[in-house]
């Protein structure tokens, strides 16, 4: 059972002039589906353009480094986990409208459902009040945690391992090899390999997407161990 959504207006001090577009937003498409109404997902295109755009402009303020690292940046800022992350700190779970099966497979707890409908509530408070009254949930959400991870070493670690891999023109492949734990809390474990045959490393995660960054994070601490020698 969802939460009032006027009780998640009155978080950001928001006052919607069509509350319908902020129903929609957390109106995932199980729940949609079932009652013959509109998903959050036109909304969440929408919420990922303005974050994207929101993202930059604050990091062109306060960081004065080239445009190679302020998009390694904003990616970091803005991918799956992180968007989980945001949700989960103002429980954006407990206010979403969910179909009977997503309900009881643990769907308020999904990192991408939850990634997706903090896009959809931005895309919402952007089509209904404006670019600057979206900067409410930024600035409460989002910036705060930018902040404190500005000096944090870049965690897109599979970027860093496909440069130092390529220029002896090898490939890299990421695979999913289990998955573990009820389907609120899955486990995922990643492998990655070099040249289709050889096992580089391995690496778990809340996300397929985490497990992939572990995988290539231990081969990097691997190969760096393996240069010391």
């Amino acid at each position: 059972m969802s939460k009032d959504l006027r009780e998640l207006e009155k978080k950001f001090n928001l006052k919607f002039n069509n509350f319908t577009l902020l129903e929609r937003a957390m109106r995932h498409s199980s729940f949609a589906n079932e009652n013959n109404e509109i998903s959050n997902e036109r909304l969440e295109f929408v919420g990922d353009a303005v974050l994207d755009l929101a993202v930059a402009r604050f990091l062109f303020d306060k960081l004065d480094e080239a445009e190679g690292v302020l998009t390694k940046k904003r990616a970091q800022e803005v991918c799956e986990q992180s968007l989980y992350e945001y949700a989960k700190s103002i429980n954006l779970g407990d206010y979403l409208l969910l179909g009977k099966g997503e309900e009881m497979s643990g769907g308020r707890e999904k990192p991408a459902l939850l990634a997706d409908a903090f896009e959809a509530l931005l895309g919402a408070v952007f089509i209904d009040k404006g670019f600057l009254e979206t900067y409410k949930i930024l600035d409460k959400v989002v910036f705060p945690t930018i902040i404190k991870n500005i000096d944090e070493e870049d965690k897109d670690y599979k970027s860093k391992l496909q440069e130092l891999v390529q220029s002896d023109k090898r490939t890299l492949e990421y695979k999913i090899v289990s998955e573990t734990g009820p389907a609120h809390n899955r486990e995922f474990k990643a492998r990655v390999y070099m040249d289709e045959v050889i096992i580089m490393g391995e690496g778990m995660g809340k996300s397929k997407k985490e497990a992939e960054q572990n995988a290539a994070k231990s081969t990097l601490e691997k190969l760096a161990k393996s240069s010391r020698r």
